[in-house]
């Protein structure tokens, strides 16, 4: 009797959960269907100088890249991880640096009174935030803190799923970043039929937190003036400044795959070396 009742038992038992991994299968698709996978669109993925074993940055284009963030991006994001003497780097001297930095004013101090003043920002200062505090930035962006865009390039890489972040160990896809900013900066569209954009917000399928956030379509043809003849377009503008972010979050790129070259020469070239000294070793091994 007692061997009956334990044989039912595991029947139920065994039915039960039979039954429950069956419905969680059933309606595992249907959950993942209702909760939609962010950004909806993938970035679109660009040719950039800096990508590959032998990439470089374009000075040109980093310095069109400053003029839009300096023009556009700044009224809204800080960057307060980046000196102005980096700007060197850029192809500038080191008194358009300094003209370049006094033209904003930060605060110092205290002086020999005890008070904090304003002077002319110089180039060991970093970038000016446009705002005094997380608070007033909120307030003036409809509750939301404008990031800050000093490491954004690195900070905003979209996660590739299998297989595709395989072939990115073999490609060295590593601009995820930039490909990210410029995807957004032109991928402002309208929303598809039945979908409502909430109060002050904007839609756009490339943000990879939402289908809508709150910042406006900032760029538009003809807004910063180029002194180079490069086109004064959306598409170029975007371009230009994920460029320049690019260098911002690691301004050393160069150096790094120059370094890295260099290391993988050595060590084909000591490879080949244990080999040859491995095989005359056992040659002469084997003669004995």
């Amino acid at each position: 009797m007692k061997k009956l009742v334990v044989g039912l038992l595991s029947l139920t038992l065994i039915g039960g959960f039979s039954t429950a991994a069956v419905v969680a299968a059933e309606t595992k698709p249907a959950a993942e269907a209702e909760t939609p996978h962010y950004p909806l669109k993938e970035p679109r993925e660009q040719h950039w100088t800096f990508s590959g074993p032998f990439g470089y940055y374009d000075k040109a284009q980093l310095q069109r890249g400053l003029k839009v963030y300096t023009e556009v991006c700044s009224a809204c994001h800080s960057m307060k991880l980046v000196a102005y003497r980096t700007l060197e780097d850029l192809g500038y001297t080191e008194a358009q640096v300094k003209t370049f930095a006094a033209n904003y004013e930060v605060q110092d101090g205290p002086n020999p009174q005890g008070e904090m003043f304003t002077r002319k920002a110089l180039p060991s200062d970093h970038f000016n935030s446009p705002f005094p505090n997380d608070e007033a930035a909120a307030a003036s962006n409809n509750g939301a803190v404008p990031p800050d865009m000093s490491l954004l390039a690195k900070a905003r890489e979209i996660e590739r799923g299998f297989p595709q972040f395989i072939f990115d160990i073999f490609t060295q896809y590593q601009e995820g970043g930039p490909d990210y900013i410029y995807s957004l900066l032109t991928g402002y569209e309208e929303p598809p039929a039945g979908f409502t954009v909430p109060q002050n917000s904007h839609y756009n399928p490339y943000f990879d937190a939402a289908a809508t956030f709150a910042m406006p379509k900032p760029l538009s043809d003809g807004q910063v003036t180029y002194d180079d003849g490069s086109p004064q377009t959306v598409d170029q503008y975007a371009r230009d400044v994920a460029a320049f972010l690019m260098w911002t979050s690691e301004p050393h790129l160069e150096d790094r795959k120059h370094l890295g070259f260099m290391v993988m020469v050595f060590l084909l070239i000591f490879s080949i070396l244990i080999y040859l000294t491995k095989r005359s070793v056992y040659a002469k091994a084997g003669a004995h």
